[in-house]
């Protein structure tokens, strides 16, 4: 099998959209893992609290 660049190009194009959906794939199971839940309210309550939540006057 020669490897000329038609052959390594496309072998590069279709690992790296392998890893990319594998990435994707992992970076949802975590996201969605039930055991995050906890980590991710604290987070997005931590940055604005409810009574910032208006235009300043």
């Amino acid at each position: 099998m020669p490897f000329d660049h038609d052959t390594v190009t496309g072998f590069s194009k279709s690992f790296g959209l392998f890893y990319l959906i594998a990435l994707s794939v992992g970076v949802l199971i975590y996201a969605y893992w039930p055991s995050n839940r906890k980590r991710f309210e604290k987070a997005a309550s931590s940055i604005v609290s409810d009574d910032e939540d208006r235009p300043w006057q």
